[in-house]
């Protein structure tokens, strides 16, 4: 008879060659001067000034 799927396994050694972090990644931060002018707002945000304006 087969124990329950809810049961706790034991942990298993790794193997060989194998890594949990096989490459690199970024998070997409980017760095922005201080004196860079401010970005154009998206479309989304042009519309939601144009409807309050009204």
């Amino acid at each position: 008879m087969s124990r329950p799927s809810s049961s706790p396994r034991g942990e298993y050694a790794g193997k060989p060659g194998a890594h949990w972090e096989t490459e690199l990644r970024t998070s997409g931060e980017q760095l922005i001067p201080d004196d860079a002018p401010d970005p154009r707002p998206n479309r989304a945000t042009r519309r939601a000034g144009r409807r309050r304006k009204r």
